[in-house]
């Protein structure tokens, strides 16, 4: 699957940069999706990264991101709290509403569930929740460092090893957690709920998916995960978790506004075409037109990722298309019966003094020149002399006389507000 992604970063709820991702369809939005990692996780963690990826087969666009002090976000850990991944969340749902599209599913895994359930209702537009192996009480979570609760009271702080991590928790932080009550939070989602959870878990028992699911109102949903472990370790389950997701959501999360969905992030400005690094690979661009997103990039062969047109692959399209579009409204309005038309258009860069077709000061010139080769194929009942008209018309298409016309490229800073 080609990978189409953004690096983004926003602000997070103590004033630091939060590395985000936004993991995009390769066609059309059918919806944003915000995801909650795991306590002490990041963006990057494999089951997160399938499931987003795998969301984005269906049509579903997803930012996931750290979490103040995790990953490759600013800030410090031990100074958050669960109040503050929930402002997180909500600085992350906000830029998503202000950039692109407001999420209108939201995703969390294990203690990023929780937080969902906690922030859903701060999120009008979201219509859906899922979770995935999410406790019931966010206090859950200190089973994790049970040995050095009282250490933390008593002394304010410790320092405690996580999967392997040393992570400093503070007694601020477990004061907090006693102010959330999660399962009265899904007493009052109104929204959708699906509870994913794996009777194995040995990180978070199945019956805080029972709890969570007896406190919800309808509309909600279970689905087990079998054999499925706490981080979705196994190869297929987090492409099952994705795929059970988006079906589920698709009848409550509806077609997005994709006037809105794929417009320029803000401050792009509303007019021309807008090119932005992805950040994957060495030249993959995201182009937007208007509401319509593409991806150009290079061949393998020359560094790229091959996940896209390339420039130039984009020019001859323009050529090609523009062509059909010129012959099609002259045969409209002449009202010739044409069925088909389809133009195959190949670039190369040939010396000057090789163009059979270039003016004698082209080709005394020793320099090379761009040469597009346009093959126009024509379906229709008609004689020899429309045909050869219509041939001719494909000269009258606007990017052909731009390409042979002397154009003006200006370039200008984005700093320099000057007009001009």
């Amino acid at each position: 699957m080609t990978i189409r992604a953004i690096k983004l970063s926003f602000e997070g709820a103590m004033g630091a940069s939060l590395s985000a991702r936004l993991d995009l369809p390769a066609g059309p939005v059918l919806a944003y999706a915000l995801f909650a990692h795991c306590f002490t996780c990041t963006k990057d963690l494999t089951a997160t990264r399938k499931i987003s990826q795998a969301l984005n087969v269906q049509g579903v666009a997803v930012l996931r991101f750290d979490f103040t002090g995790l990953g490759g976000s600013g800030g410090d850990f031990g100074s958050t709290s669960f109040t503050s991944n929930l402002e997180d969340l909500r600085r992350a749902a906000q830029y998503l509403r202000d950039e692109f599209e407001a999420p209108k599913l939201l995703i969390g895994h294990s203690l990023g569930g929780a937080a969902m359930l906690a922030v859903a209702k701060d999120i009008p537009e979201a219509q859906a929740v899922a979770t995935i192996a999410a406790p019931a009480d966010v206090a859950h979570v200190t089973e994790n460092f049970a040995a050095k609760l009282d250490e933390i009271r008593m002394a304010g702080q410790a320092e405690v090893s996580l999967d392997g991590r040393p992570f400093t928790i503070k007694k601020q932080f477990l004061d907090d957690l006693a102010a959330h009550d999660i399962e009265k939070s899904v007493s009052r989602l109104h929204k959708a709920l699906l509870v994913l959870h794996g009777p194995l878990d040995q990180t978070v028992g199945i019956d805080n998916a029972t709890r969570i699911f007896t406190a919800a109102k309808h509309p909600k949903s279970f689905v087990s995960l079998d054999k499925a472990d706490h981080l979705l370790r196994a190869r297929d389950d987090a492409a099952y978790v994705a795929g059970v997701i988006a079906a589920w959501a698709r009848p409550y999360i509806g077609h997005t506004d994709t006037a809105k969905s794929l417009v320029p992030v803000a401050g792009d400005g509303p007019d021309g075409v807008m090119a932005r690094e992805t950040g994957l690979g060495k030249f993959q661009t995201m182009l937007v037109a208007g509401r319509h997103r593409f991806m150009a990039d290079e061949p393998e062969a020359v560094g790229g990722l091959d996940s896209g047109p390339s420039p130039y692959d984009f020019l001859a399209s323009a050529l090609g298309a523009c062509t059909s579009m010129t012959i099609r409204m002259y045969a409209d309005r002449k009202k010739i019966l044409l069925d088909g038309i389809s133009v195959q258009v190949s670039h190369q860069k040939i010396h000057a003094d090789d163009c059979i077709d270039c003016s004698e000061n082209a080709r005394g010139s020793g320099a090379k020149i761009d040469r597009f080769e346009r093959v126009i194929t024509l379906h229709g009942d008609f004689d020899d002399g429309v045909r050869q008209r219509l041939i001719e018309i494909a000269n009258k298409c606007p990017v052909h006389q731009t390409l042979e016309g002397h154009s003006v490229i200006v370039t200008r800073d984005a700093r320099d507000n000057r007009n001009g």
